[in-house]
């Protein structure tokens, strides 16, 4: 039992040296550095109990860095729906045009965003149906 605690106390103080923002380093360019191998790990070896591991830290970072206070605050005012919609934008690069079949003009893509509408029943169905997601996440 000694040898093993052995081992994974050094394994542990190799990966912290190899991954510092494992080890609590706050620094931005640990973070960076942290956010480009959770991407080399989905691309290459999506099963690594790494991901996990680094992903909790980052979402721990973000929640409590003084950098993302008020982008948290901003999304924790903002509706679910909207925020969800804000999330797909931003990960398919879509621009308000290539929503135009689920939820129309540009003028209300917009005024959804801002908060000034809400998503009615029909966007959020065509919502879900394009993005694969349930339509109560919009709710």
């Amino acid at each position: 039992m000694i040898a093993d605690t052995d081992k994974a106390i050094e394994a542990t103080k190799q990966l912290v040296a190899a991954v510092p923002f494992l080890g609590g380093s706050v620094s931005e360019q640990d973070y960076r550095d942290a956010l480009a191998l959770v991407d080399y790990l989905i691309e290459h070896d999506e099963e690594s109990p790494l991901i996990d591991f680094l992903a909790a830290r980052i979402a721990d970072y973000e929640d409590n860095s003084e950098q993302f206070a008020e982008f948290n605050q901003s999304v924790n005012e903002m509706p679910s729906g909207v925020a969800l919609l804000r999330t797909l934008i931003d990960q398919y690069q879509l621009s308000y045009s290539d929503l135009k079949n689920e939820i129309g003009s540009k003028p209300l893509i917009s005024q959804i965003l801002s908060g000034q509408r809400s998503l009615t029943i029909s966007h959020i169905k065509a919502l879900s149906k394009r993005f694969g997601v349930k339509p109560q996440w919009f709710l």
